[in-house]
């Protein structure tokens, strides 16, 4: 088998690998898509290992076709096209994956589409999923919203009832604005605390999506409503800040940070099986209601993974998800 192999900071080479095995309650998967995440970026800076026992190669997301079935596996058979979420490994020619973290692939979607799904739904479902209804007319404040996980997060809150505001660089305002986002930021030249204040009369954004971290807590609080919560799923801008827990206990604020990779595979509360079976029962009927799709900015042969990090990294970077195809 081959898979994608790196040294920190270093070129990326198509090389050899071990063969994956389907373990127990696994399965192998012939990939024929893998997506870039900023993850990816960090890991092979060496800042961003993966958890103990998990795959180095690259890769938190894939789709593909079940070729093995491990011992125990119900509800999947061989030849089945789906789609993963993975702790590492996408970034080559198969994986081995636990099934509780299979998805089907949705009906109308491509196989290799259906690539861009596992990581941004099961991140933004898991950072929203115990957010209150919401007010009528309530609004919620993506950063990054031209982004794999803001274009996702745009759909799913939009779809659950929130009016949403989302930060992004000019040229993807219209994106934004196309997937739902009525107020779209230019984060150079706007000030997103005045402008959510603004289309809030005052009472700010009962829910924040912060992709940032410590270069926006202070700001992102002064935008939160009373009772608002906030959800930290990337920290691009630092992973140190100072903050007064007055102002959080008089204004009543809910702060949560939180990682999918790290989470343990199985369990009831907060596994990747957990998070998956809930996007399956809530999201993907989103999806084939068409309220929910992927974004793709750009599709690249998996064998040019390095200009794909290229591209992601960079001014130019597309909107939506960036994938490796096979």
């Amino acid at each position: 088998m081959k898979a994608m192999r790196f040294e920190v900071d270093g070129p990326m080479e198509w090389a050899d690998a071990p063969e994956p095995v389907a373990g127990e309650g696994e399965v192998v998967v012939e990939i024929a898509a893998a997506a870039v995440n900023r993850a990816d970026l960090m890991q092979r800076a060496g800042k961003y290992p993966p958890p103990a026992g998990e795959s180095e190669v690259l890769g938190l997301e894939c789709s593909g076709t079940i070729v093995a079935l491990g011992d125990g596996v119900e509800g999947w058979s061989i030849g089945d096209e789906v789609c993963a979420l993975l702790a590492g490994g996408g970034y080559a020619e198969r994986v081995a994956v636990p099934a509780a973290q299979l998805l089907p692939v949705p009906e109308g979607m491509t196989l290799v589409e259906a690539a861009a799904l596992p990581e941004a739904v099961c991140t933004v479902w898991s950072a929203i999923r115990d957010l209150p209804e919401p007010e009528r007319g309530e609004l919620a404040l993506v950063h990054g919203g031209s982004g794999g996980m803001g274009t996702m997060a745009i759909q799913l809150l939009r779809a659950l009832g929130w009016r949403v505001a989302a930060t992004a660089s000019a040229r993807h305002r219209e994106l934004c604005a196309s997937l739902g986002a009525e107020i779209v930021i230019d984060y150079r030249s706007e000030d997103f605390v005045e402008v959510v204040l603004d289309a809030t009369h005052g009472r700010g954004a009962g829910f924040v999506l912060d992709v940032i971290g410590a270069s926006y807590l202070d700001r992102n609080l002064e935008a939160l409503a009373l009772d608002g919560a906030m959800t930290i799923i990337a920290v691009q801008g630092g992973t140190k800040a100072e903050v007064d827990l007055r102002h959080l206990m008089q204004r009543r604020v809910t702060l949560r940070a939180m990682t999918l990779r790290a989470r343990p595979r199985t369990g009831d509360r907060g596994s990747k099986a957990d998070v998956v079976r809930q996007a399956r029962e809530v999201v993907w009927p989103l999806i084939a209601a068409g309220e929910v799709q992927p974004v793709i900015g750009s599709s690249v042969p998996m064998l040019e993974a390095e200009r794909a990090h290229e591209l992601m990294g960079s001014p130019a970077a597309p909107g939506g998800k960036l994938l490796l195809v096979r």
